[in-house]
């Protein structure tokens, strides 16, 4: 595993244990080189998956990029680390178990925003605002007012 600090080629694993969720393996990684500490995940990855974005463009399925969008979306929000990674590996099953090679970025969206909606309400419309791409405030009023709505029943 190549350093991230100092890019020498060669690491001992100091330490290695099951995350909480028991989908990954979290080892703790010294540097031969530099001599530093850093952390890496190994997770099964059962086929490569392509994901359709709109003009049917496609690339590799990238589970970095959830995380980065449940991260801002949750931002702020005081939301533990543990529950944010949770959803992210249950979007990743969900979309493992579908058995197919493409899946549409928008179900994805559609996934994530699913997650979000049971996790924390102010996530959920950050991240609805990015993925309608809502224009006007009356977007936000009018989605926002649907969340307000499904919570009160």
């Amino acid at each position: 595993m190549r350093c991230p600090f100092c890019a020498h080629d060669n690491s001992q694993v100091k330490d290695s244990r099951p995350t909480e969720d028991n989908t990954a393996i979290r080892r703790r990684r010294q540097c031969d080189g530099c001599g530093a500490r850093f952390t890496t995940f190994e997770r099964v990855q059962l086929r490569e998956i392509m994901v359709v974005k709109s003009g049917d463009k496609r690339e590799v399925f990238d589970r970095a990029k959830i995380e980065q969008s449940v991260a801002l979306a949750c931002r702020k929000r005081g939301i533990a680390q543990e529950r944010l990674d949770q959803l992210v590996s249950g979007v990743q099953r969900q979309i493992e178990t579908l058995g197919e090679t493409e899946i549409p970025a928008k179900a994805i969206g559609e996934m994530v925003m699913e997650g979000l909606r049971g996790l924390d309400s102010v996530a959920y419309i950050r991240f609805a605002s990015v993925y309608r791409e809502f224009t006007e405030a009356r977007d936000f009023e009018e989605f926002a007012g649907s969340v307000r709505d499904a919570a009160k029943q």
